[in-house]
Protein backbone atom coordinates (compact mmCIF):
# COMPACT_ATOMS: atom_id res chain seq x y z
CA UNK A 1 0.00 0.00 0.00
CA UNK A 2 1.30 3.43 -1.28
CA UNK A 3 1.90 5.56 2.06
CA UNK A 4 -0.49 8.61 0.98
CA UNK A 5 -2.99 5.95 1.68
CA UNK A 6 -1.57 5.01 4.75
CA UNK A 7 -1.65 8.65 5.65
CA UNK A 8 -5.30 8.50 4.52
CA UNK A 9 -6.21 5.74 6.27
CA UNK A 10 -5.06 7.06 9.25
CA UNK A 11 -6.36 10.05 9.29
CA UNK A 12 -9.76 8.44 8.55
CA UNK A 13 -9.65 6.38 11.54
CA UNK A 14 -8.72 9.40 13.90
CA UNK A 15 -11.72 11.04 12.65
CA UNK A 16 -13.81 8.39 13.20
CA UNK A 17 -12.39 8.07 16.43
CA UNK A 18 -12.79 11.76 17.19
CA UNK A 19 -16.34 11.67 16.76
CA UNK A 20 -17.24 8.28 18.46
CA UNK A 21 -19.12 8.01 21.75
CA UNK A 22 -18.59 5.73 24.59
CA UNK A 23 -21.16 5.40 26.91
CA UNK A 24 -20.52 3.54 30.22
CA UNK A 25 -23.13 2.10 32.88
CA UNK A 26 -22.45 2.88 36.21
CA UNK A 27 -24.69 0.36 38.69
CA UNK A 28 -23.41 -3.18 38.51
CA UNK A 29 -24.58 -6.01 41.10
CA UNK A 30 -21.17 -7.34 42.67
CA UNK A 31 -21.46 -9.26 45.57
CA UNK A 32 -18.90 -6.84 46.87
CA UNK A 33 -20.08 -3.74 46.22
CA UNK A 34 -21.46 -1.78 49.53
CA UNK A 35 -24.56 -0.71 48.10
CA UNK A 36 -26.08 -3.48 46.63
CA UNK A 37 -26.98 -4.92 49.87
CA UNK A 38 -29.29 -3.10 52.56
CA UNK A 39 -26.76 -2.47 55.40
CA UNK A 40 -24.47 -0.88 53.58
CA UNK A 41 -22.30 -3.21 53.80
CA UNK A 42 -21.06 -6.72 52.42
CA UNK A 43 -21.97 -9.61 54.61
CA UNK A 44 -19.20 -11.23 56.55
CA UNK A 45 -19.11 -14.46 57.91
CA UNK A 46 -21.45 -15.12 60.99
CA UNK A 47 -23.94 -13.05 58.43
CA UNK A 48 -27.15 -15.04 56.71
CA UNK A 49 -27.30 -13.71 53.42
CA UNK A 50 -30.67 -13.78 51.81
CA UNK A 51 -31.97 -13.08 48.20
CA UNK A 52 -35.48 -12.72 46.77
CA UNK A 53 -36.44 -15.81 45.68
CA UNK A 54 -38.59 -14.31 42.50
CA UNK A 55 -36.00 -11.62 41.85
CA UNK A 56 -33.95 -12.44 38.83
CA UNK A 57 -30.26 -11.39 39.35
CA UNK A 58 -26.90 -11.65 37.91
CA UNK A 59 -24.00 -11.62 40.32
CA UNK A 60 -20.61 -11.36 40.31
CA UNK A 61 -18.37 -12.78 42.54
CA UNK A 62 -14.39 -11.28 43.12
CA UNK A 63 -12.90 -13.09 46.06
CA UNK A 64 -13.77 -16.10 48.32
CA UNK A 65 -16.13 -15.63 50.62
CA UNK A 66 -17.23 -17.94 54.13
CA UNK A 67 -21.20 -17.39 55.34
CA UNK A 68 -23.03 -18.88 57.93
CA UNK A 69 -26.27 -19.09 55.73
CA UNK A 70 -27.13 -17.69 52.35
CA UNK A 71 -30.96 -18.19 50.65
CA UNK A 72 -30.51 -18.17 46.52
CA UNK A 73 -32.92 -16.77 44.27
CA UNK A 74 -34.79 -19.23 41.88
CA UNK A 75 -33.46 -17.25 38.95
CA UNK A 76 -30.25 -16.16 38.84
CA UNK A 77 -26.66 -16.87 38.50
CA UNK A 78 -23.35 -16.13 40.22
CA UNK A 79 -20.09 -15.11 38.20
CA UNK A 80 -17.27 -16.52 39.87
CA UNK A 81 -13.31 -14.46 38.94
CA UNK A 82 -10.59 -16.70 39.37
CA UNK A 83 -10.51 -17.90 43.08
CA UNK A 84 -13.46 -16.74 43.94
CA UNK A 85 -16.28 -18.68 46.17
CA UNK A 86 -18.29 -19.79 49.12
CA UNK A 87 -17.24 -22.22 52.24
CA UNK A 88 -18.90 -22.33 55.50
CA UNK A 89 -18.44 -20.58 58.72
CA UNK A 90 -16.71 -22.67 60.68
CA UNK A 91 -17.70 -20.31 64.35
CA UNK A 92 -14.54 -19.38 65.10
CA UNK A 93 -14.33 -15.93 65.81
CA UNK A 94 -13.73 -12.71 63.48
CA UNK A 95 -13.35 -9.42 64.96
CA UNK A 96 -14.95 -6.89 62.22
CA UNK A 97 -17.84 -9.37 62.07
CA UNK A 98 -19.84 -10.67 65.46
CA UNK A 99 -23.19 -9.65 64.27
CA UNK A 100 -25.10 -12.26 63.04
CA UNK A 101 -27.71 -10.19 60.92
CA UNK A 102 -29.83 -10.54 58.09
CA UNK A 103 -28.21 -9.03 55.32
CA UNK A 104 -30.62 -8.67 52.22
CA UNK A 105 -29.49 -8.46 48.77
CA UNK A 106 -31.04 -5.05 47.09
CA UNK A 107 -33.92 -4.49 44.48
CA UNK A 108 -31.79 -4.38 40.64
CA UNK A 109 -35.25 -4.34 39.10
CA UNK A 110 -35.23 0.03 39.42
CA UNK A 111 -32.05 0.68 37.30
CA UNK A 112 -33.72 1.80 34.15
CA UNK A 113 -31.73 2.40 30.85
CA UNK A 114 -32.72 5.65 30.11
CA UNK A 115 -31.80 7.24 33.77
CA UNK A 116 -28.86 10.09 32.46
CA UNK A 117 -27.59 9.97 35.90
CA UNK A 118 -26.67 5.88 35.49
CA UNK A 119 -24.23 6.71 32.63
CA UNK A 120 -20.72 8.49 32.13
CA UNK A 121 -19.16 9.69 29.22
CA UNK A 122 -15.47 7.69 28.85
CA UNK A 123 -12.75 7.78 26.50
CA UNK A 124 -12.06 5.02 23.95
CA UNK A 125 -9.98 3.50 26.39
CA UNK A 126 -12.67 3.54 29.01
CA UNK A 127 -11.44 6.66 31.23
CA UNK A 128 -13.75 8.62 32.43
CA UNK A 129 -14.11 12.39 30.85
CA UNK A 130 -12.57 15.17 32.52
CA UNK A 131 -15.69 17.12 33.18
CA UNK A 132 -14.95 19.82 30.89
CA UNK A 133 -16.21 22.52 29.07
CA UNK A 134 -18.42 20.31 26.57
CA UNK A 135 -21.74 19.04 28.37
CA UNK A 136 -24.63 17.15 26.62
CA UNK A 137 -28.27 18.13 26.39
CA UNK A 138 -29.83 15.17 28.61
CA UNK A 139 -31.47 13.35 26.13
CA UNK A 140 -27.72 12.69 24.44
CA UNK A 141 -26.15 11.71 28.44
CA UNK A 142 -28.03 8.09 27.85
CA UNK A 143 -26.44 6.12 24.46
CA UNK A 144 -27.33 7.59 21.59
CA UNK A 145 -28.27 5.27 18.11
CA UNK A 146 -24.26 5.18 16.98
CA UNK A 147 -22.65 5.18 20.46
CA UNK A 148 -20.72 2.61 22.04
CA UNK A 149 -21.52 1.25 25.24
CA UNK A 150 -19.51 -0.08 27.57
CA UNK A 151 -20.04 -2.86 30.87
CA UNK A 152 -17.48 -2.79 33.20
CA UNK A 153 -15.00 -5.90 32.92
CA UNK A 154 -15.45 -8.23 36.12
CA UNK A 155 -18.75 -6.90 37.08
CA UNK A 156 -22.49 -7.78 36.86
CA UNK A 157 -25.44 -6.12 35.88
CA UNK A 158 -28.95 -5.45 35.62
CA UNK A 159 -30.80 -3.13 33.66
CA UNK A 160 -34.89 -2.41 32.41
CA UNK A 161 -35.08 -1.72 28.57
CA UNK A 162 -38.41 -0.76 29.24
CA UNK A 163 -38.98 1.83 26.27
CA UNK A 164 -41.19 3.85 23.81
CA UNK A 165 -39.49 2.16 20.94
CA UNK A 166 -39.56 -1.15 20.24
CA UNK A 167 -35.23 -1.48 19.33
CA UNK A 168 -32.62 0.38 21.21
CA UNK A 169 -29.93 0.92 17.88
CA UNK A 170 -26.01 0.79 18.93
CA UNK A 171 -22.93 1.27 17.94
CA UNK A 172 -21.38 -1.94 19.81
CA UNK A 173 -21.35 -3.33 23.44
CA UNK A 174 -18.47 -4.43 25.58
CA UNK A 175 -19.18 -6.66 28.34
CA UNK A 176 -17.68 -9.41 30.13
CA UNK A 177 -14.30 -8.28 28.77
CA UNK A 178 -15.54 -8.72 25.43
CA UNK A 179 -16.55 -6.11 22.43
CA UNK A 180 -19.62 -7.09 20.50
CA UNK A 181 -19.73 -4.40 17.68
CA UNK A 182 -21.66 -6.89 15.02
CA UNK A 183 -25.48 -7.59 14.53
CA UNK A 184 -24.04 -11.68 14.79
CA UNK A 185 -22.15 -11.50 17.51
CA UNK A 186 -25.01 -10.06 19.10
CA UNK A 187 -26.63 -12.23 18.83
CA UNK A 188 -25.32 -15.09 19.70
CA UNK A 189 -24.35 -13.29 23.10
CA UNK A 190 -28.56 -13.04 23.74
CA UNK A 191 -28.66 -16.69 22.89
CA UNK A 192 -26.93 -17.26 26.06
CA UNK A 193 -27.44 -17.69 29.52
CA UNK A 194 -26.78 -14.90 30.63
CA UNK A 195 -28.54 -11.87 28.72
CA UNK A 196 -31.87 -12.40 30.49
CA UNK A 197 -30.55 -11.95 33.68
CA UNK A 198 -29.11 -8.71 32.77
CA UNK A 199 -32.16 -7.39 30.50
CA UNK A 200 -35.61 -7.28 31.08
CA UNK A 201 -37.95 -5.01 29.79
CA UNK A 202 -40.35 -4.76 26.72
CA UNK A 203 -37.70 -2.98 24.48
CA UNK A 204 -34.61 -5.01 22.31
CA UNK A 205 -30.80 -3.81 22.48
CA UNK A 206 -29.81 -4.09 18.69
CA UNK A 207 -25.96 -3.91 17.84
CA UNK A 208 -25.47 -2.43 14.31
CA UNK A 209 -21.48 -2.36 14.21
CA UNK A 210 -21.83 1.28 11.80
CA UNK A 211 -21.42 5.21 13.22
CA UNK A 212 -23.20 8.28 11.74
CA UNK A 213 -22.72 8.41 7.92
CA UNK A 214 -23.29 11.88 7.93
CA UNK A 215 -20.20 14.59 8.68
CA UNK A 216 -23.04 16.76 9.24
CA UNK A 217 -24.09 14.98 12.83
CA UNK A 218 -26.39 12.72 13.28
CA UNK A 219 -29.45 13.17 15.94
CA UNK A 220 -29.61 10.92 18.79
CA UNK A 221 -32.56 9.12 18.13
CA UNK A 222 -33.79 9.16 22.18
CA UNK A 223 -36.60 11.44 21.49
CA UNK A 224 -39.32 9.16 21.69
CA UNK A 225 -38.10 8.20 25.19
CA UNK A 226 -37.61 11.55 26.38
CA UNK A 227 -39.95 11.93 28.84
CA UNK A 228 -38.67 8.59 30.71
CA UNK A 229 -35.20 10.75 30.86
CA UNK A 230 -36.94 13.77 32.47
CA UNK A 231 -38.76 11.37 34.44
CA UNK A 232 -35.37 9.70 35.89
CA UNK A 233 -33.73 12.60 35.99
CA UNK A 234 -36.36 14.84 38.13
CA UNK A 235 -36.86 11.95 40.54
CA UNK A 236 -32.68 12.05 40.86
CA UNK A 237 -32.51 15.15 42.14
CA UNK A 238 -36.33 16.01 44.25
CA UNK A 239 -39.06 16.00 41.27
CA UNK A 240 -38.54 19.28 39.97
CA UNK A 241 -35.79 21.40 37.73
CA UNK A 242 -33.56 24.16 39.92
CA UNK A 243 -34.78 27.64 39.76
CA UNK A 244 -33.41 29.26 37.05
CA UNK A 245 -31.95 32.86 38.17
CA UNK A 246 -33.58 34.98 34.62
CA UNK A 247 -37.13 35.50 34.02
CA UNK A 248 -38.00 34.17 30.58
CA UNK A 249 -35.11 31.07 30.47
CA UNK A 250 -34.76 29.30 27.14
CA UNK A 251 -35.83 25.19 26.97
CA UNK A 252 -32.97 23.38 24.58
CA UNK A 253 -34.35 20.93 22.53
CA UNK A 254 -33.71 17.37 24.21
CA UNK A 255 -32.84 19.21 27.53
CA UNK A 256 -35.26 18.64 30.68
CA UNK A 257 -34.73 21.46 32.49
CA UNK A 258 -35.08 25.17 31.51
CA UNK A 259 -31.43 27.10 31.39
CA UNK A 260 -29.82 30.75 31.48
CA UNK A 261 -27.61 31.39 29.03
CA UNK A 262 -28.13 31.50 24.93
CA UNK A 263 -29.28 28.86 22.12
CA UNK A 264 -28.31 29.00 18.54
CA UNK A 265 -30.01 27.03 16.17
CA UNK A 266 -27.92 27.10 12.23
CA UNK A 267 -29.23 25.81 9.24
CA UNK A 268 -26.78 24.31 7.25
CA UNK A 269 -25.80 22.91 3.51
CA UNK A 270 -24.24 19.74 2.62
CA UNK A 271 -20.70 21.19 3.26
CA UNK A 272 -21.26 21.39 6.82
CA UNK A 273 -19.24 19.37 9.36
CA UNK A 274 -20.22 19.34 12.77
CA UNK A 275 -16.96 17.87 13.93
CA UNK A 276 -15.08 20.29 12.78
CA UNK A 277 -17.03 23.29 13.36
CA UNK A 278 -17.31 22.35 16.66
CA UNK A 279 -13.74 21.94 17.25
CA UNK A 280 -13.45 25.79 15.99
CA UNK A 281 -15.37 27.16 18.48
CA UNK A 282 -13.40 25.47 20.98
CA UNK A 283 -10.02 26.51 20.23
CA UNK A 284 -10.94 29.99 18.57
CA UNK A 285 -13.85 30.64 21.18
CA UNK A 286 -14.32 28.73 23.92
CA UNK A 287 -10.79 28.32 24.83
CA UNK A 288 -10.69 32.31 25.60
CA UNK A 289 -9.85 33.10 28.74
CA UNK A 290 -12.74 35.45 30.02
CA UNK A 291 -14.70 32.61 28.67
CA UNK A 292 -13.27 30.04 31.64
CA UNK A 293 -16.84 30.00 33.45
CA UNK A 294 -18.85 28.93 29.84
CA UNK A 295 -19.95 25.30 28.74
CA UNK A 296 -21.20 24.40 25.54
CA UNK A 297 -23.33 21.35 23.90
CA UNK A 298 -23.54 20.88 20.10
CA UNK A 299 -24.76 18.50 18.15
CA UNK A 300 -28.18 17.77 15.74
CA UNK A 301 -31.72 18.30 16.60
CA UNK A 302 -34.85 17.77 14.85
CA UNK A 303 -37.23 20.69 15.43
CA UNK A 304 -41.23 20.05 15.31
CA UNK A 305 -43.09 22.05 12.86
CA UNK A 306 -46.57 22.97 12.94
CA UNK A 307 -49.38 24.90 10.67
CA UNK A 308 -50.32 28.00 12.67
CA UNK A 309 -48.81 26.76 15.26
CA UNK A 310 -50.84 23.95 16.21
CA UNK A 311 -51.30 21.37 13.90
CA UNK A 312 -48.17 19.28 13.53
CA UNK A 313 -46.40 19.16 10.02
CA UNK A 314 -43.04 17.88 9.55
CA UNK A 315 -39.45 18.46 11.68
CA UNK A 316 -36.13 19.53 10.24
CA UNK A 317 -32.91 19.34 11.07
CA UNK A 318 -30.95 22.12 12.61
CA UNK A 319 -27.46 22.66 14.39
CA UNK A 320 -28.40 23.31 18.27
CA UNK A 321 -25.73 25.22 20.02
CA UNK A 322 -26.54 25.49 23.90
CA UNK A 323 -24.32 28.11 25.87
CA UNK A 324 -24.32 28.34 29.77
CA UNK A 325 -22.01 29.78 32.17
CA UNK A 326 -21.37 29.84 35.83
CA UNK A 327 -23.08 33.49 36.54
CA UNK A 328 -25.24 33.73 39.81
CA UNK A 329 -28.61 36.41 39.97
CA UNK A 330 -28.11 39.26 37.69
CA UNK A 331 -25.11 37.69 36.03
CA UNK A 332 -26.23 34.47 35.12
CA UNK A 333 -25.98 33.65 31.67
CA UNK A 334 -24.23 37.27 30.71
CA UNK A 335 -20.83 35.80 29.19
CA UNK A 336 -23.13 32.91 27.24
CA UNK A 337 -24.91 35.72 25.79
CA UNK A 338 -21.57 37.76 24.65
CA UNK A 339 -20.12 33.79 23.51
CA UNK A 340 -23.19 33.83 21.25
CA UNK A 341 -22.49 37.27 19.91
CA UNK A 342 -18.77 36.27 18.65
CA UNK A 343 -20.25 33.15 17.30
CA UNK A 344 -22.88 34.44 15.03
CA UNK A 345 -20.55 37.44 13.90
CA UNK A 346 -18.06 34.57 13.22
CA UNK A 347 -21.18 33.31 11.27
CA UNK A 348 -21.84 36.65 9.70
CA UNK A 349 -18.51 36.53 8.61
CA UNK A 350 -17.65 33.03 7.45
CA UNK A 351 -20.98 31.08 7.35
CA UNK A 352 -21.18 30.09 4.22
CA UNK A 353 -17.42 28.73 4.29
CA UNK A 354 -18.54 26.86 6.91
CA UNK A 355 -21.83 25.81 5.44
CA UNK A 356 -24.09 27.60 7.33
CA UNK A 357 -26.65 28.97 5.61
CA UNK A 358 -28.64 31.04 7.99
CA UNK A 359 -28.49 31.35 12.34
CA UNK A 360 -31.07 32.22 15.03
CA UNK A 361 -29.92 33.41 18.57
CA UNK A 362 -31.99 33.27 21.61
CA UNK A 363 -30.46 35.12 24.86
CA UNK A 364 -32.11 34.59 28.24
CA UNK A 365 -30.07 36.12 30.91
CA UNK A 366 -30.26 37.34 34.66
CA UNK A 367 -30.71 40.93 33.97
CA UNK A 368 -34.27 42.25 33.08
CA UNK A 369 -33.63 41.94 29.29
CA UNK A 370 -34.29 38.52 27.73
CA UNK A 371 -35.40 37.45 24.52
CA UNK A 372 -34.62 36.35 21.07
CA UNK A 373 -31.43 38.71 20.29
CA UNK A 374 -30.71 37.80 16.26
CA UNK A 375 -32.21 35.84 13.68
CA UNK A 376 -31.93 35.73 9.78
CA UNK A 377 -33.86 38.85 8.36
CA UNK A 378 -35.65 37.37 5.51
CA UNK A 379 -36.69 34.33 7.85
CA UNK A 380 -38.69 37.73 9.73
CA UNK A 381 -40.02 39.18 6.73
CA UNK A 382 -41.59 36.17 5.60
CA UNK A 383 -43.51 35.03 8.73
CA UNK A 384 -44.81 38.78 8.85
CA UNK A 385 -45.85 38.82 5.66
CA UNK A 386 -47.93 35.16 6.18
CA UNK A 387 -49.09 36.10 9.65
CA UNK A 388 -50.69 39.56 8.03
CA UNK A 389 -52.07 37.52 5.08
CA UNK A 390 -53.75 34.65 7.02
CA UNK A 391 -55.04 37.72 9.93
CA UNK A 392 -56.26 39.55 6.72
CA UNK A 393 -58.02 36.62 5.57
CA UNK A 394 -59.57 35.41 9.23
CA UNK A 395 -60.75 39.27 9.32
CA UNK A 396 -63.03 39.17 5.60
CA UNK A 397 -63.99 35.94 6.57
CA UNK A 398 -65.44 37.07 9.93
CA UNK A 399 -67.02 39.74 8.17
CA UNK A 400 -68.69 37.43 5.43
CA UNK A 401 -69.89 34.65 8.13
CA UNK A 402 -71.87 37.58 9.93
CA UNK A 403 -73.07 38.94 7.44
CA UNK A 404 -74.41 36.07 5.94
CA UNK A 405 -75.89 35.66 9.44
CA UNK A 406 -77.72 38.77 9.53
CA UNK A 407 -75.54 39.23 12.28
CA UNK A 408 -74.39 42.47 10.48
CA UNK A 409 -75.59 45.03 8.69
CA UNK A 410 -73.58 46.87 5.76
CA UNK A 411 -75.38 50.35 4.56
CA UNK A 412 -75.78 51.09 1.20
CA UNK A 413 -73.86 53.72 -0.85
CA UNK A 414 -75.67 55.92 -3.28
CA UNK A 415 -73.39 58.03 -5.13
CA UNK A 416 -74.52 61.78 -6.62
CA UNK A 417 -74.46 61.58 -10.22
CA UNK A 418 -74.23 64.84 -11.91
CA UNK A 419 -77.27 64.68 -13.76
CA UNK A 420 -79.28 64.09 -10.76
CA UNK A 421 -78.08 67.25 -9.26
CA UNK A 422 -81.69 68.75 -8.98
CA UNK A 423 -83.04 65.20 -7.28
CA UNK A 424 -82.17 65.38 -4.35
CA UNK A 425 -84.57 68.57 -3.57
CA UNK A 426 -87.54 67.16 -4.79
CA UNK A 427 -87.28 65.57 -1.59
CA UNK A 428 -88.49 68.32 0.28
CA UNK A 429 -91.65 69.71 -2.12
CA UNK A 430 -94.97 68.75 -0.84
CA UNK A 431 -95.49 66.00 -3.92
CA UNK A 432 -92.77 63.51 -2.11
CA UNK A 433 -93.98 64.11 1.34
CA UNK A 434 -96.59 61.72 0.27
CA UNK A 435 -94.02 58.78 -0.74
CA UNK A 436 -94.07 56.19 0.76
CA UNK A 437 -90.88 55.10 2.39
CA UNK A 438 -88.92 55.99 6.19
CA UNK A 439 -85.50 58.17 7.05
CA UNK A 440 -82.38 56.03 6.59
CA UNK A 441 -80.10 56.86 9.30
CA UNK A 442 -77.22 55.17 8.00
CA UNK A 443 -77.60 57.40 4.95
CA UNK A 444 -77.35 61.42 5.04
CA UNK A 445 -77.68 63.67 2.03
CA UNK A 446 -77.85 67.51 2.78
CA UNK A 447 -79.05 68.97 -0.17
CA UNK A 448 -77.11 71.59 -2.45
CA UNK A 449 -76.71 74.92 -0.50
CA UNK A 450 -77.78 77.83 -3.26
CA UNK A 451 -75.51 80.93 -2.93
CA UNK A 452 -77.52 84.15 -1.67
CA UNK A 453 -79.04 85.53 -5.04
CA UNK A 454 -79.24 82.44 -6.53
CA UNK A 455 -82.59 81.31 -8.67
CA UNK A 456 -83.33 77.85 -7.66
CA UNK A 457 -83.44 75.69 -10.45
CA UNK A 458 -86.46 76.41 -12.70
CA UNK A 459 -86.68 73.13 -14.22
CA UNK A 460 -89.09 70.85 -12.20
CA UNK A 461 -89.48 66.56 -12.45
CA UNK A 462 -92.79 65.36 -13.52
CA UNK A 463 -95.18 64.67 -10.46
CA UNK A 464 -95.06 60.86 -11.41
CA UNK A 465 -91.22 60.88 -11.18
CA UNK A 466 -90.62 59.44 -7.26
CA UNK A 467 -87.31 59.99 -6.07
CA UNK A 468 -85.97 57.97 -3.59
CA UNK A 469 -83.39 55.55 -2.12
CA UNK A 470 -83.24 51.81 -2.17
CA UNK A 471 -82.65 50.59 1.46
CA UNK A 472 -82.33 46.72 1.52
CA UNK A 473 -83.86 46.85 4.93
CA UNK A 474 -87.29 48.09 3.63
CA UNK A 475 -89.73 45.67 2.00
CA UNK A 476 -92.43 48.13 0.19
CA UNK A 477 -94.18 44.91 -0.09
CA UNK A 478 -95.00 45.23 3.37
CA UNK A 479 -97.09 48.15 3.43
CA UNK A 480 -99.72 47.64 0.93
CA UNK A 481 -103.35 47.73 1.97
Amino acid sequence: VPPTHWVTLVSLLLAAAATATYKRWIPNTNFETASNWDKGRAPCASDMVRFEKNKVISVFVRSPHVLTDMYLPLNGEFLLASGAGFAAFDGSWDPGCDSGATVRFADAEHHVWFDPTLWQAVSPDGELEPSGRIFSVDEERVPCRYDDVIFQSETSFRVNLDSSQRVINLRSISLMGQELSSPEAWAGYLRGPSAPLQFHGNGTLQVTGTGCPDKSGCACGNSPDGHRICAALLRASGRQCPAPACQSPLQPLGHCCRVCGATINLDFTPDFDLQKYKDRLVQSLLSQPKYTGVQMAISKVHKAQTFLGVIPRSSTPLIQVVLIDDGAEAQAGTTAEQLAADIMEDIAQHGEALGISSGKMEVATGSTFSGQVGSHPLSRITAGMVLGLLFGLLLLGGVLFLYRKGKLRLPVLHIPRPWDGGAAEEQTSPEMASVKGFDNPMFDVECPSSGAGEEPPQEMPPKDHHVFYLNPLYDASETET
